[in-house]
């Protein structure tokens, strides 16, 4: 089984991890004890994160 190069960075997914409440699971058990609850929702906020990343003008 090949490995998927993650697209967001591990830092970035630690913030997510941290503000959503389940940090604490990924320091003892690694980003594979979460619960898909838990991931599904930190990819939800990424996706907000994005959109209103995308959604500001530019700026000079």
């Amino acid at each position: 089984m090949s490995r998927r190069r993650s697209v967001m960075s591990e830092q970035f997914k630690a913030e997510l991890a941290k503000d959503l409440g389940f940090y604490d699971t990924v320091q003892r058990e690694g980003w594979g004890g979460i619960r898909t609850k838990d991931a599904g929702n930190m990819v939800k906020r990424a996706i907000q994160i994005a959109e209103q990343t995308a959604a500001r003008p530019p700026q000079s």
